[in-house]
């Protein structure tokens, strides 16, 4: 949401993945954080949240909290090994999913034509004739 410029710090958009690092939830956890702490080379959570904390503040100094397509419209982000992986434990919902190579990276993405049909806003179900004013609603006409 830092990206997206609707919070200026992700400390302050409560359902993000700083806060899941910085305060793990005691259940349904969406980030392997002992997974993670392996892949850095960490071997106590408060040493790796004290340097996230450092690289999130370096980021937001250095402009870099852009949007970046990769982490805003994929599905996996990562090693062709690893994007190709979790295609394979999707099975069926993947398969119109495609892998495209990122600067060095892959990722697993909705193919373009998925977000460019054309919806307009006519719609005869909605239409203001078709629309019951809350107050209206609960009176019956007497008989």
């Amino acid at each position: 949401m830092v990206r997206a410029g609707v919070v200026d710090h992700p400390v302050k958009w409560e359902h993000s993945g700083y806060h899941e690092i910085q305060q793990p939830p005691k259940r349904y956890a969406v980030i392997d954080l002992y997974g993670l702490l392996d892949l850095w080379g960490f071997s106590k959570l408060a040493d790796f949240q004290q340097v996230h904390r450092q690289w999130i503040e370096a980021a937001l100094q250095r402009k870099l909290a852009v949007r970046d397509a990769r982490w805003s419209e994929a599905v996996a982000v990562g090693s062709l090994a690893f994007v190709e992986k979790i295609k394979g434990e999707l099975g069926v919902k993947a398969l119109h999913r495609e892998v495209e190579q990122l600067d060095g990276s892959y990722a697993l993405r909705e193919p373009g034509e998925a977000y460019s049909g054309h919806f307009h806003i006519e719609n005869e179900a909605l239409s203001v004739e078709n629309t019951l004013p809350w107050e209206r609603i609960g009176k019956v006409p007497a008989t």
